[in-house]
């Protein structure tokens, strides 16, 4: 029997941003920002064009199976694209898996704007009002100040405890301690009702 298609996913707007599907010309200007020492010093390495167009083509792959992923962000009046932002299966065995996490990389360019943020706070509310996710979580090495800095702004919440070794790096690695932050659907919803 062939399952029914995933339903498309739409366009998501805040005040200054949208989140949309990607585009040919989207490759260039995200493979720039792979191959970044600054962008992917959290990382264990900088990407190739062909790294980076791998890592797109597994994004589109995402949204054909599951009908969401991680978005191009585009920031109208200031660039076209700007990074990406958005909600993918993890996709390696933890104690916290089966999970959806939400993650961002954006130019360096639109670092320290609010941009992250206010993108991620879409791509939340879509994770938890429409897709009706019980949690979502997000993780990075604990030197990462900045992504750590955006998960506090959005509600979620860590334990040290669950603090784990990332399984796709091998022991000893310098980047495979990672920080879990997690937020739940009624904690979102509670932090994000209507006023009145």
């Amino acid at each position: 029997m062939v399952p029914p298609p995933a339903p498309e996913s739409p366009l998501l707007r805040g005040p200054r941003m949208l989140l949309r599907r990607w585009r040919a010309s989207d490759r260039a200007p995200m493979a720039a920002i792979n191959a970044d020492a600054q962008v992917m010093q959290h990382f264990p390495a900088p990407l190739s064009r062909q790294e980076s167009d791998a890592l797109l083509d597994r994004i589109e792959a995402h949204f054909a199976q599951h009908g969401f992923g991680a978005w191009a962000l585009e920031i109208p009046g200031v660039t076209e694209f700007a990074g990406l932002v958005g909600l993918m299966r993890v996709a390696f065995a933890a104690p916290f898996t089966p999970a959806v996490e939400i993650g961002w990389r954006l130019a360096p360019a639109c670092w320290g704007q609010g941009y992250a943020s206010e993108a991620a706070r879409c791509a939340l509310r879509y994770g938890f009002e429409t897709l009706e996710l019980a949690q979502i979580v997000s993780f990075t090495v604990p030197e990462n100040q900045r992504s750590l800095a955006v998960m506090q702004r959005l509600g979620m919440q860590c334990d040290v405890r669950e603090d784990f070794l990332h399984p796709r790096l091998p022991p000893g690695h310098r980047l495979r301690l990672h920080r879990l932050y997690r937020i739940e659907r009624q904690q979102w919803l509670a932090q994000n009702r209507p006023a009145g």
